[in-house]
């Protein structure tokens, strides 16, 4: 890390590696096979950050591999239209609800800043909503924190964002169906598009009620505003049609990546025909990148889900999910404070504050990050790596087995012990 602070900024590629919120030095990382990691000085993880998510075969899957190495003898990218962007794009149309059309990019944050682009041309409006607690990458009309009052116009929460740049962004507080209908019924006509995560992994795991979902769906409809599901982190992770299948709701667009890149970097954005023609070359919405739609990128992610699929995926990341939940559960109840676990599938958080889990960001605890910093050292010491933030979601994959999770809450409940609580 000291070689890598004289290079990289903080010594890292993305902020949330460099431990700042949990403190302590970062590792560096060697290899990986399967559900576990290994460190440039040994020694071995079980890993439950799974790369933020794209990893569910986890570590060096041989199908990927595979497709990867045979894919780059022949060429690793075109600039052109290639056989394997038209299998994925085919693949990922006949699995998501509504899901006509699909242009690929190379991230999650591309794919989100170009649906909004989308709907604003689509619409010729120009305000936006988004919800606190949400993230949708680092586009600069997306980095909005939440402000107080029925509604505000957001300001910029990093550095080096105009307030010009965000002044049609307006973020509401989720699981909050009063505030949004207002809004929508007064002034929906000035508003392009809704953006949300429909399984919100950015800030805990806010899960949503399903009623909350539906007079979303209800509204924007109303309203003529374009419906966009944040589907980076729950697409083709918790079910083959993510969190569109799961709740029974379509929306207009899309926006997905770590899944369907196989661990290499990817992302797409979609939905109705009638909204993607407005995109270059048949409409005046431009978007463009070079290396979106690359060969190698699109074989391993054809190849994550067609494994998928073919090992029952999904099916068997929910019964994994299930056993974790009844191991750690048991667990938590004997905590030195109020803990429980917070699942979706293959997603899960814990809660480390009292009353019901959060649902918004505003009901989200300041106290539980205090809390989790020696609780994250102690599991990283006993060989357990979880994501070096008190608010960012944990990951199952494949290659998880019951030995892991039992490592794992074994791990948790000697943690607790020598924190004072009850083993």
């Amino acid at each position: 890390m000291a070689r890598a602070e004289r290079v990289m900024p903080g010594g890292v590629s993305s902020p949330v590696r460099a431990f700042r919120a949990v403190g302590g030095t970062p590792l560096v990382l060697r290899s990986g096979a399967g559900a576990e990691f290994e460190d440039v000085d040994g020694k071995r993880y079980i890993d439950f950050v799974c790369s933020w998510g794209p990893l569910i075969l986890g570590h060096a899957h041989p199908e990927i591999l595979r497709a990867i190495t045979e894919t780059a003898a022949r060429g690793t990218s075109f600039g052109a239209p290639c056989e394997q962007e038209i299998e994925l794009a085919e693949y990922l149309t006949s699995s998501y609800p509504g899901l006509e059309q699909v242009r690929f990019v190379s991230s999650g944050t591309e794919a989100t800043m170009s649906a909004i682009r989308v709907a604003r041309g689509a619409t010729g409006r120009d305000r936006i909503i988004k919800f606190s607690g949400c993230y949708h990458g680092h586009a600069d009309h997306l980095l909005v924190a939440a402000g107080s009052g029925l509604v505000t116009f957001g300001r910029p929460s990093s550095a080096g964002v105009p307030e010009a740049f965000i002044r049609e962004t307006i973020v509401l507080p989720l699981d909050d169906e009063q505030r949004l209908t207002d809004l929508l019924r007064r002034d929906g006509d000035k508003i392009a598009a809704v953006i949300i995560e429909p399984v919100p992994a950015n800030n805990g795991l806010l899960l949503q009620r399903p009623e909350f979902l539906a007079t979303l769906r209800r509204e924007t409809a109303r309203a003529g505003t374009i419906l966009i599901f944040d589907e980076v982190i729950s697409g083709f992770r918790l079910a083959r049609g993510g969190a569109a299948e799961l709740f029974g709701i379509t929306p207009d667009l899309a926006t997905f990546g770590k899944i369907i890149g196989g661990g290499l970097p990817v992302g797409a954005f979609g939905g109705r025909r009638d909204l993607m023609r407005h995109l270059a070359p048949l409409g005046g919405v431009y978007q463009a990148g070079t290396l979106s739609g690359n060969a190698v990128a699109m074989a391993a992610g054809l190849a994550a889900l067609r494994t998928l699929e073919r090992e029952n995926g999904w099916r068997r990341l929910e019964e994994t999910g299930r056993q974790l939940e009844q191991l750690l559960t048991p667990v938590l109840a004997r905590a030195p404070y109020s803990a429980q676990l917070v699942r979706a599938g293959s997603l899960f958080w814990m809660s480390l504050q009292d009353g019901a889990a959060p649902r918004s960001a505003e009901a989200i605890d300041p106290a539980a990050a205090e809390r989790y910093r020696p609780l994250f050292h102690a599991l990283l010491d006993g060989g357990i790596a979880l994501a070096p933030s008190a608010f960012e979601a944990g990951f199952l994959s494949l290659a998880h087995t019951p030995a892991h999770l039992e490592r794992l809450r074994d791990a948790l409940a000697a943690a607790f012990a020598a924190s004072g609580g009850a083993a």
